[in-house]
C-alpha cells in the first residue's frame, strides 16, 4: 500500500490559502482540501522543511479521509461556528499531530548529537 504522503498533491500560492490567509492574517498558510494542502505566502520548499507543519497538514488529509470530503468540511465548519478556529477540535488534534512531531524531531537530533533532550 502506497503511503499517504505520496498520494498528495501540494499547491503554492492557491486563491484557497490566499484567502485563508487573509481571514487568519497571517503571514503564510497551508489548508487542505482532500488530498491537496494548498498554500499562501509560503514555498513548498519551505512548508516540506518544517516537519511539524507537515504532520500538521497530513492530519488533516487523514481527517477528510475519515469523514468523507462534504461532511468533513461540514464538521469542520460548524465545529469552528461553535467553537471558534482555535478551539476547533479538528485544529486541536492538528496541532497536537505538529507537536508530536516536533518533539520527535527534537528528540532525533538530540540523539544523533548525542545531547539529552
Amino acid at each position: 500500500m502506497e503511503p499517504l504522503e505520496k498520494k498528495l498533491k501540494i499547491v503554492e500560492r492557491s486563491p484557497f490559502a490566499r484567502i485563508a490567509r487573509w481571514v487568519l492574517k497571517s503571514s503564510n498558510v497551508a489548508m487542505v482540501l482532500g488530498k491537496t494542502i494548498h498554500l499562501s505566502g509560503v514555498s513548498k520548499e519551505n512548508f516540506l522543511r518544517d516537519s511539524a507543519w507537515v504532520a500538521h497538514e497530513l492530519c488533516h488529509v487523514r481527517q477528510f479521509q475519515e469523514h468523507g470530503y462534504l461532511r468533513f468540511l461540514w464538521l469542520y465548519l460548524l465545529e469552528s461556528a461553535r467553537m471558534g478556529y482555535y478551539h476547533n477540535k479538528f485544529e486541536v488534534e492538528a496541532r497536537m499531530a505538529g507537536v508530536k512531531e516536533a518533539h520527535l524531531a527534537k528528540t532525533k537530533s538530540g540523539a544523533s548529537t548525542g545531547h539529552q533532550g
